[in-house]
Order: C-alpha cells, then structure tokens, then sequence
C-alpha cells in the first residue's frame, strides 16, 4: 500500500511543476508600450456672413373695456373680426393668421380703507401674423391700427432661406482655423501637415430682429421698417499634424 502511494505522488509532481513554469512565464509577459500619437495643431474658428431678412413677424391684440365680462368679450370680438379681415385683405393668407393669446379679467379699484372691488372687465385677444412680404409690413400694420388695434407687440425680422450665408460662414471658419494653425506651426518652427479631423459644432442659429411697433392712429405716412441684416455664424474645430522644420 505504502508503495502505492509513492507511485501516484510520483507522477502527479511534474504536472504541478508544468503549471507552475507556465504560471511564470505568462507573468513575464510584458504589455505592449502604445505607439507615441505625432505632434499635432488644433485649432477652433468661427465664420461670419450676412443675410438680409424678407418675413415679418407681427403680434397685434385688441383689448377692450366694458362694466360686464360677456360685453367686454363681445366688443372685443367684433373688433378683432376687423382688424383680421383688414390683415386679410392686405395681402395675408388665413394660414399665416394664429391667435396667440385671449383672456377677460376684472379690474378693481381700491381705498378709503374699503375692500377692493370690482370696476369692470377687460378683455384682450391678440393674434401672430407672419407677412411674407417684407415691402408690406408698414401697410400691415398701419391696416389694423385703423381697423381697430391698439396693441402692437414686438415685431421680429428674419430670414426666410439662411442656407448660402451659412455655407459662406462655414468657409470663412475654416479658412480662419488654418490661417491660424498655420501661424503656430510657423512660430514653432514648422509646418502643417495633413488633416487629421475636422467637425462643425454646434452653434446659435441666427436670432431674429426686434422692433417695437408704436400704436399711433394719427400716422399720416405709411409706417417705415427699416430691415437692416442677420448675422449667420458658424463654428468648426481641426486638427493638423505638425510637421518639424528642425
């Protein structure tokens, strides 16, 4: 019995030292040092172009005052039936006709050390008109004044189409981003190389142009608007190898 035993740890031995010679040798593998990244210039820009706006924007509101909710809202519906057919009859199409806003509150009136109280309601609808006509928003909007409004918000300009004046801000920026990471490559004594990356992010889009329109009944003249220019930007991001002149 004694013998057996001898035997079956006789031949069990190797085994373990294999395992142990092939435990240290995968130890002894070294991990594989990444490649050095080549010298690069990174450089951001941004591009600018012009565009000249061709819509309009319009919120025009009729608020009316009568001692009673219901005569307040009827003789504010009334008005702004006007004001919309004088909008239609402009040149607008209904489509581009939207209320934006309708409410009746009451006004009160307070002192002599009385509880306030309740003087009267208002009434007040206001409409978004966008004109697609840029020529017409003075004719606009001297028609709803002499049709019956006498609240005209902020009028904003913008661009229908911005899609060439955005290729043209890409160009500049880019052109911008190089003439610049060329200027650093040439301080530091080298040149660029060829282009590694090049993305366009995200930028504000054009916003449009604001105007406050003043309700005057006694204009003589057809309203000037002045249209001036929106500024379209674009931005992008590069990366050029750098290319050692030493």
């Amino acid at each position: 019995m004694k013998s057996l035993v001898r035997r079956v740890a006789f031949v069990l031995a190797p085994v373990v030292l294999t395992a142990l010679v092939s435990i240290s040798a995968d130890a002894q593998v070294a991990t594989p040092t990444p490649a050095p990244q080549p010298p690069f210039i990174a450089a951001s820009a941004v591009g600018e172009a012009r565009v000249v706006p061709d819509r309009a924007m319009l919120t025009v509101a009729v608020e009316s005052q009568a001692p009673s909710a219901a005569k307040a809202g009827t003789d504010n519906a009334a008005r702004q039936t006007r004001v919309i057919d004088a909008v239609k009859a402009a040149g607008v199409a209904a489509a581009q006709i939207r209320t934006s806003g309708y409410n009746v509150f009451p006004e009160y009136a307070q002192g002599d050390g009385r509880a306030p109280r309740i003087t009267g309601y208002r009434a007040h609808n206001s409409v978004l008109i966008e004109v697609r006509d840029i020529a017409a928003v003075g004719k606009i909007i001297d028609a709803v004044l002499a049709a019956g409004a006498n609240n005209i918000g902020s009028m904003s300009l913008f661009a229908s189409n911005t899609d060439g004046a955005r290729k043209e801000a890409l160009q500049k920026a880019v052109a911008k981003a190089r003439t610049e990471a060329e200027a650093v490559a040439s301080a530091a004594g080298g040149s660029l190389g060829a282009l590694l990356e090049l993305s366009i992010e995200p930028y504000g889009m054009p916003q449009p142009l604001m105007r406050q329109a003043v309700a005057n009944m006694a204009m003589a003249d057809a309203t000037p608007i002045e249209t001036g220019e929106l500024t379209v930007n674009a931005m992008v991001r590069a990366r050029w190898l750098f290319v050692s002149g030493r």
